[in-house]
């Protein structure tokens, strides 16, 4: 069973547009979830969370319906958006105490645990937490009820290395000791080098690649040469090609294809995920 599966989504705004084909999100993997500012990202979490409806097309949760079924499916979602929503007058105690009865399954015992892991003094309040405290707070309450999935929308935006350390640290042990799925979008594109199993690259609310972090790393390569090795043959296995009158650099997904052609003709390198989301994004302006 999927995590999430969504078909054939649509969701239309003013000036903005987000169509989704097909997105599956495995059971028991991370998910990253990568795009500019803008691309979408929000848009498509926020309709998986039922806080938007879709114009069209359907999105199914555990194999519930997002919306028919967004009750019984909140209890198994842990989310973390890029705003809390809390009363930022409230202390965390307080707001802890207005949380834990939505959840069958809280846990005190785990968000104290949490509580104390992140050293946060309940007595606070929200808004007088640091930026990286506050997100602390949240995933310890996003966690207490021991979710099967976890949604995140840029978690780690804006937060220090060593905040940001902690939380992959911990989304790590979660889905490790509980087997948790976890789909959380980005732009902080080392966060998913660390942690990610799966990949979905958004741009301009559209997918323009998915699929095993791994399989993405080996089929790409950054491939260097002279002019005249780009005949038509090779081009069409190229993306994103600059050129300058020492030759060209481009970007391939179909290396084995490209390495027949020109084998040790050309320098071959192997990108970071930057790279290829860098190359993707700007070959599609082109």
């Amino acid at each position: 069973m999927h995590a999430i599966e969504c078909n054939h989504v649509t969701k239309r705004f003013d000036r903005f547009s987000l169509h989704i084909p097909k997105l599956c999100v495995e059971e028991g993997y991370v998910t990253g979830f990568v795009g500019e500012n803008g691309a979408g990202k929000t848009t498509t979490i926020k309709l998986i969370m039922d806080m938007i409806f879709a114009d069209e097309g359907q999105i199914r949760v555990f194999g519930l319906d997002s919306h028919t079924d967004a009750e019984t499916i909140k209890q198994d979602i842990g989310y973390v958006g890029e705003k809390s929503g809390y009363l930022e007058i409230a202390s965390l105690q307080e707001i802890k105490k207005m949380t834990a009865p939505f959840y069958k399954n809280w846990d005190e015992s785990f968000y104290r645990k949490m509580i104390q892991r992140f050293s946060l003094d309940e007595q606070k309040k929200y808004a007088k937490l640091s930026r990286g405290m506050q997100k602390q707070f949240q995933l310890s309450l996003s966690l207490a009820h021991h979710p099967k999935l976890i949604l995140m929308d840029e978690p780690t935006a804006n937060l220090d290395p060593i905040v940001r350390g902690d939380i992959i640290d911990l989304l790590y042990e979660q889905m490790q000791q509980e087997g948790v799925s976890i789909f959380f979008s980005t732009h902080i594109i080392s966060d998913l080098e660390k942690i990610a199993d799966r990949l979905v690259f958004l741009h301009k609310g559209e997918i323009l690649l998915q699929g095993d972090k791994d399989d993405i790393m080996t089929s790409h390569r950054i491939v260097r040469g002279d002019h005249r090795l780009l005949f038509p043959e090779v081009e069409k296995y190229l993306f994103h090609i600059e050129k300058s009158s020492f030759g060209f650099t481009a970007m391939t997904d179909r290396f084995d294809a490209v390495f027949d052609l020109l084998g040790k003709e050309a320098v071959y390198d192997r990108p970071t995920l930057e790279d290829i989301f860098v190359s993707r994004i700007k070959g599609e302006r082109k």
